[in-house]
């Protein structure tokens, strides 16, 4: 029996019936469960009646496509297999719940093109915490703005004092690749490529000499490597999709490192240039340069109000400048080395008119580039064949109809694929065929 004095010191929340309170709890998690359940149906059901006259390849009932596309090395082969299969356009499905429509046909991608529809916000938007909101992401009177402010560092004349610190970085990797070949072994090129690429964007677009060709080991180029490919793989799997589900885990861990890494590589350029830009001789000389480098051009940009660009911006803009001006110009530059080890009669072809133009010299000049005409077909053939940024994609903002009168609801994901553009049967029947039509034309 319990005393008065036990009653009244007992705390009263103690008196709660426990079972009740877990009772109520499991009934609301049940209840969000099945909402979020009911919200999916629904969802997949939109996208079932969306892609209803666009055949595609048979899913998974819970992966969707995401199981075929598990080897980096079979995705565009397996790619250009469905878009030949599947005329104009295919849906692909990440998961049960989420889908773009693959778009391989020039007519559709004219048709999308022509409207203003804003970027998707799914794969752009896994880009924000690593590029920021750059002109890469933004869409609309931001990017506008953006644009307009950036516009005096995409003058093409910038390019001309510049083609000396470019040779001065190439020579710098041929140098490496001459003693790398001694022992006869085969040498993987992209990663060279690529620090080659960024030693030049540091050099011409931010006034930084950072060696990074010489240096053993680069963390900003590994940690680019791994972002781009976290990235990819939180596309694929769809539960990544959600940010608290992503952070989370172990992958949304190491992606945060990476970003780490990233932005302190970028603030250092920035936090230089700053410290540089508070002597006023220093400011003064920028001033009077003809043509500002592209970090200058973003530390004096001022709008017609004479604001400019948020410390959170500019670091967008470096972080976007300095990935996509080093990464996708050393995808391209790698396509365009192994369609000349393919086809070994064009590379002698471009050798021997480079080393026509060069004479005795050894460095090309600016007013060398527009005669290297045979040199330039080649590089744009590759180009076309292996596109760096293989595809963009929008999300519709209002319904769209196609010209052989299928249609799409608002706020369908639209993927246009580049590189299946240039391979469409119904446009030509081989794509190779055509590069070798081209690269022999003179």
């Amino acid at each position: 029996m319990i005393s008065a004095f036990e009653r009244v010191m007992k705390p009263s929340w103690l008196c709660v019936d426990v079972s009740r309170v877990l009772h109520l709890a499991a009934v609301f998690c049940l209840t969000c469960v099945l909402l979020k359940a009911i919200q999916l149906y629904h969802r997949r059901q939109e996208l079932l009646k969306a892609f209803v006259k666009f055949p595609g390849h048979p899913t998974h009932w819970l992966f969707g496509h995401v199981h075929e596309f598990l080897k980096e090395e079979e995705i565009l082969d397996k790619s250009e297999v469905w878009a030949q299969k599947y005329l104009y356009a295919h849906p692909h499905w990440f998961g049960s719940f989420m889908a773009v429509l693959v778009v391989s046909d020039p007519d559709y991608a004219k048709t999308l093109f022509a409207r203003g529809d804003p970027k998707d916000n799914v794969s752009y938007k896994h880009l924000v915490p690593w590029i920021g909101n750059g002109l890469l992401v933004l869409h609309g009177p931001k990017w506008h703005h953006h644009r307009k402010l950036l516009t005096p560092g995409f003058h093409y004349d910038i390019l001309k004092p510049y083609v000396a610190l470019m040779a001065e970085s190439t020579n710098v990797m041929l140098d490496k690749w001459e003693q790398l070949i001694t022992d006869g072994r085969p040498v993987e090129l992209f990663e060279h490529v690529s620090l080659m690429t960024l030693d030049s964007i540091m050099k011409c677009a931010f006034s930084c000499h950072s060696n990074c060709q010489t240096n053993r080991q680069n963390s900003y180029i590994q940690a680019v490597y791994d972002l781009c490919f976290m990235v990819h793989q939180r596309l694929r799997i769809f539960p990544y999709h959600n940010d608290v589900i992503y952070w989370l885990s172990p992958h949304g861990y190491w992606f945060r490192k990476a970003c780490q890494l990233a932005h302190q590589h970028t603030d250092k350029v920035i936090q230089e240039r700053k410290e540089s830009l508070k002597d006023e001789q220093e400011f003064e000389k920028i001033q009077k340069k003809r043509h500002l480098d592209f970090l200058d051009i973003l530390l004096c940009a001022k709008d017609e109000n004479g604001a400019g660009l948020s410390d959170e911006d500019l670091r967008a803009e470096v972080d976007t400048f300095m990935f996509e001006g080093h990464d996708t110009t050393a995808s391209g530059i790698s396509w365009l080395l192994y369609c000349l080890a393919s086809h070994p009669e064009h590379q002698q072809r471009c050798r021997e008119e480079i080393q026509g133009i060069l004479g005795d010299r050894e460095t090309l000049r600016w007013e060398d580039l527009g005669k290297m005409t045979y040199t330039t077909m080649c590089i744009k053939e590759s180009l076309r064949l292996y596109p760096p940024v293989p595809g963009v994609s929008r999300q519709l903002s209002k319904p769209i109809t196609f010209h052989d009168g299928r249609t799409l609801p608002e706020g369908t994901t639209v993927a246009i694929s580049i590189y299946l553009i240039h391979r469409n049967p119904s446009v030509w029947k081989d794509p190779l065929e055509l590069y070798r039509a081209a690269v022999c034309h003179e």
